[in-house]
């Protein structure tokens, strides 16, 4: 059994302003996909100058966090929010969803590449190589929080979590880490250094994670409020089959296309 590192959440204060790794996570992620998606957008012919790089980024955040705070409050815990609705925006107090996150910058992607007449596929392949690197930092945050732990093991690696009992478990926010952060964002980046037909490491995104997240809620425990769902399913993995399902068919639509281009 591993020793879990005692992590203070905080990393300092200004005043009643308190400076949290976990936002620091955040802002590191979002930093990135400035850098990368700059350098990515250039490969698949996007004209994005720091202006609209800027409004790419802020139309992106705010998806994140009102798509991510409005699907937790629809997905994981609908009865206390519709008891309690002043609690929907208290997002300090903790409660964020991918998949809610996920759909909110879909939508304000679509939305930029609608104000700037952008290709809505290329410009979703670029955004898509630079989630990982957001994704995988925000679980190091889930990490150092000792939140989302997994569930109970006897495995070497077992690490006992504050507020989660006296039993190791899995520490499943470092395999999300490495499976929907590391692993996923070179996968990306191999598919754009091969030069693949547009839409391929857009679709592979949705594949990739929905996959991922799949495997990783079998180790997970799942949320205190839900518990497992339909046939011992997480919810977590309820909302990543559409994923599955949509990226297996986008590739198999990219390919058809191609094909048909070829005739």
């Amino acid at each position: 059994m591993l020793t879990y590192p005692q992590f203070d959440p905080v990393i300092f204060h200004l005043g009643p302003l308190a400076v949290r790794w976990y936002g620091l996570m955040y802002l590191g992620g979002f930093l990135f996909a400035s850098f990368w998606i700059s350098r990515m957008s250039r490969g698949r012919g996007l004209d994005l100058n720091k202006d609209r790089l800027s409004d790419l980024l802020f139309y992106a955040v705010l998806g994140v966090i009102l798509g991510g705070r409005l699907g937790y409050v629809v997905f994981y815990n609908a009865p206390y929010f519709w008891q309690h609705p002043q609690k929907i925006f208290a997002v300090w107090e903790g409660g964020m969803s991918f998949h809610g996150g996920l759909l909110g910058v879909i939508l304000a992607s679509l939305l930029f590449c609608r104000k700037y007449q952008y290709p809505i596929l290329p410009m979703g392949d670029v955004i898509a190589a630079a989630a990982p690197v957001g994704l995988g930092l925000g679980r190091i945050g889930n990490f150092i929080n000792a939140e989302l732990w997994g569930r109970t093991t006897d495995v070497p690696w077992g690490m006992v979590f504050p507020y989660a009992g006296d039993l190791p478990r899995h520490p499943s926010q470092l395999y999300e880490f490495m499976l929907e952060g590391v692993l996923l964002f070179l996968i990306l980046w191999q598919l754009h250094r091969l030069r693949t037909r547009t839409g391929v490491p857009f679709f592979s995104f949705f594949l990739g994670y929905g996959c991922f997240r799949f495997l990783v809620e079998f180790v997970r425990e799942p949320d205190v409020q839900l518990g497992y769902l339909w046939g011992g399913a997480t919810m977590g993995q309820l909302l990543s089959l559409p994923m599955i399902l949509f990226g297996l068919m986008g590739l198999l639509w990219v390919r058809k296309r191609a094909e048909n281009e070829q005739d």
